[in-house]
């Protein structure tokens, strides 16, 4: 049983960070109960299954009807969390605002998840990752020098300042209820979290260590020893030897002399060093290098695809992604040495049943 058995969740269904963010709930032992409308749930593009929705059992209700709403109250009533993903205003409409849930659940954590956040000019307004992460900075970092900036799928926006947060507002607000009894409303915006993630480029930034010139930063690209380069077959390495000892590693793996080169952070000489780095490493496979570096602090390591991750034997060793049969999924994280996570995404986990978790919660519907 995961830290979070015992505590009661209802997930509002939703796309992307939301489920998300339900999902990690789960892994972590919570019972979620997901609200969705009758019929067909948001399915992902080309299939006809929702995204990330494993393992937590549906309650159809159709929110537009008095029934369905009564339905939501039951279940609200009974909850530690409710995670609801919509504009704002629309639970206030439905009757299930928080003003309503804390009368009748005074101690519900009211988790509410948007791209924009509950106020600011642009609250009510549609948008998706790259847009959030578009007026908070993030997206401008993502790029190389002269290139237009490259939306980082969706990781950034969505899920790391999406969900990751909401679950943090989440549990820390589970915490200050164990003093106070109350509950209160969470307020996690994915443009707000996405520029939480800055915050060391932000600092960076104002200490002078970091321009806004794309591309040209020691983390951004930048930085020779920094960067993604092409081998002999076509695919590629990550090179990340940012200190002095890591670097010293990488040049005697790939059998250059410091006395010959530009010093490390003399920028001055990053164009030749560029070159030279380019040169070498597109003599060897990706996975010859793999070979050369794979028992040293150099920080080179193999780019691998979704496909070969599962395969590569620290991520096999740790279950961060895991193969069955044609099927990968990740693991739980984090871990924890007494009270382990289990994964929601395996394909043979059963989903607790709906009318098992309903008597679990007390509620008759």
């Amino acid at each position: 049983m995961g830290p979070l058995s015992g505590t009661r969740v209802v997930e509002f269904a939703g796309i992307g960070p939301g489920p998300m963010a339900a999902m990690l709930l789960s892994d972590l032992g919570a019972s979620v109960i997901r609200l969705d409308r009758p019929g067909p749930g948001a399915a992902v593009p080309g299939t006809d299954r929702p995204h990330m929705s494993a393992g937590r059992p549906v309650l159809e209700v159709d929110l537009k009807s008095g029934e369905g709403i009564a339905a939501a109250r039951a279940v609200v009533a009974a909850a530690d969390v409710l995670l609801e993903g919509f504009r704002p205003g629309v639970m206030e409409r439905l009757g299930l605002g928080p003003e309503e849930c804390h009368a009748a659940n005074p101690g519900l954590v009211y988790a509410r998840m948007t791209g924009w956040g509950q106020d600011g000019p642009l609250a009510a307004r549609a948008g998706h990752d790259m847009n959030y992460i578009s007026l908070n900075g993030a997206l401008h970092t993502f790029g190389r020098r002269g290139q237009a900036p490259v939306p980082p799928a969706n990781l950034v926006g969505d899920f790391g300042g999406g969900s990751m947060f909401v679950v943090t507002g989440i549990l820390a607000a589970l915490l200050e209820r164990g003093g106070s009894g109350r509950g209160q409303v969470v307020d996690a915006a994915m443009v707000d979290g996405s520029a939480l993630l800055m915050s060391m480029v932000y600092e960076d930034r104002s200490r002078g260590a970091w321009t806004d010139e794309r591309g040209a930063n020691y983390l951004d690209t930048g930085a020779p020893f920094y960067d993604v380069y092409e081998c002999a077959d076509g695919r590629h390495v990550s090179v990340g030897c940012l200190e002095p000892q890591f670097y010293a590693a990488f040049l005697r793996g790939v059998g250059l002399d410091p006395a010959d080169l530009p010093g490390q952070w003399d920028r001055s000489g990053w164009p030749e060093l560029r070159e030279r780095f380019t040169a070498v490493l597109r003599t060897r496979t990706r996975d010859e290098w793999d070979a050369v570096f794979g028992h040293t602090d150099a920080c080179v390591h193999p780019v691998l695809s979704m496909a070969e991750a599962a395969d590569h034997p620290h991520v096999r060793a740790r279950g961060s992604v895991v193969r069955d049969g044609d099927t990968l999924y990740p693991g739980p994280a984090p871990r924890f040495s007494r009270t382990p996570g289990t994964s929601t995404r395996a394909p043979g986990a059963p989903a607790p049943g709906l009318a098992e978790t309903l008597k679990e919660w007390g509620v008759e519907l």
